[in-house]
């Protein structure tokens, strides 16, 4: 078996007081897509933000390529190659398309392949190569969301956590955006989704976890937890 790039174990973290995540276990292989899925509130967002180093956790063990990254800052935990593209986007809207992609590139290892990774980003996503000079504020909602995206992959990631990045958009641009997801999978690289639109990423995904009130309630492939009748009453309403 390969050395999982991600390899979380037994995660308590919360906030303050409030304890949310009760001992979560997650594996992200190379090149593959996961869903994380589960209700608001679940302990979703507060996994992503424990793993970059902004929440602390209070029990457990992250190693990133086998290497721990347990303690690090934010900015080392990127630097690493744990990239979030966050829900909401998070743009610079008022700068132009060209300077919101390059400040993804801030780490020294990025910074030195920044054209070669520019060029990859615009081969993705030929809207933002086209309106470069404009400023992001003129994108549309989808193209805002391959904005984001594109940032997160100029960091060069080796596992890019996507924090529900269909919320908002029509579902032509979902389409779209989840043809680009799955032509990334075969980068060398691991892609986390977070995604209320269960069905679609559950489709795609190579394998998926279900959170429930800070825990792992269900895992496996994509295919079995569509299928799966617990998964199907609770979130496709099946």
């Amino acid at each position: 078996m390969p050395v999982p790039v991600l390899e979380a174990r037994d995660i308590w973290s919360g906030y303050g007081e409030q304890q949310v995540l009760r001992g979560i276990d997650l594996v992200l292989q190379p090149r593959s897509i996961t869903a994380l899925i589960g209700a608001n509130g679940a302990g979703k967002t507060t996994f992503l933000r424990t793993v970059s180093g902004l929440l602390r956790r209070t029990r457990g063990s992250i190693a990133l390529n086998g290497k721990s990254i347990d303690g690090l800052p934010p900015h080392a935990v990127v630097a690493e190659g744990f990239v979030q593209s966050p829900e909401g986007k998070q743009l610079f809207l008022e700068m132009s398309i060209h300077e919101n992609l390059l400040i993804g590139a801030t780490n020294p290892r990025a910074k030195a392949r920044r054209s070669q990774t520019l060029r990859e980003v615009f081969d993705l996503f030929p809207i933002l190569e086209e309106r470069k000079a404009q400023p992001a504020s003129t994108l549309s909602g989808g193209q805002q969301q391959m904005l984001a995206v594109g940032r997160a992959l100029m960091a060069m990631p080796a596992v890019l956590a996507l924090d529900e990045p269909s919320l908002g958009l029509a579902p032509i641009m979902v389409d779209r955006l989840f043809d680009s997801i799955r032509a990334l999978k075969h980068r060398d690289l691991a892609i986390l989704v977070i995604e209320q639109n269960v069905n679609q990423v559950l489709e795609m995904a190579d394998h998926g976890y279900v959170v429930e009130n800070g825990t792992i309630a269900m895992e496996g492939t994509g295919s079995e937890l569509l299928h799966n009748p617990h998964l199907r009453s609770t979130y496709l309403g099946i």
